[in-house]
């Protein structure tokens, strides 16, 4: 990235020129040949071009239809229920073990420092 050397903005390379300055073009530039595009307002855009819709049978035929989905197995909701419990009573186990393994851990080593 290159920074400009003179004492302008940044962004003065994409402003447009003023239009009494020098170099300016005197008139628009011609408009490329194509679709007619409506005029612009006094804002200078006049929103996207319109839009012609496809014709009726522009989509390639369908010849395989996919069979609908299986139905899903059935979900044993007390089995859940007593697994998730489980797995909570094991997460606060492992907790409460790193928790008194910590604070035996803060106690040899405080007893150390002040003994």
């Amino acid at each position: 990235m290159t920074t400009p050397s003179s004492g302008s903005f940044p962004d003065d390379q994409w402003r447009r020129p003023d239009a009494g300055a020098e170099g300016s073009p005197t008139q628009p530039p011609a408009t490329p040949s194509g679709p007619a595009h409506p005029p612009p307002t006094a804002a200078g855009y006049a929103g996207p071009p319109p839009t012609v819709p496809p014709p009726a049978g522009w989509r390639p035929p369908v010849h395989l239809q996919p069979p609908p989905p299986r139905p899903l197995p059935p979900q044993d909701m007390v089995g859940l229920d007593a697994a998730e419990q489980r797995a909570q009573r094991v997460t606060w186990g492992v907790g409460v073990v790193a928790g008194v393994v910590l604070v035996v851990l803060c106690c040899l080593l405080c007893s150390r420092v002040l003994f």
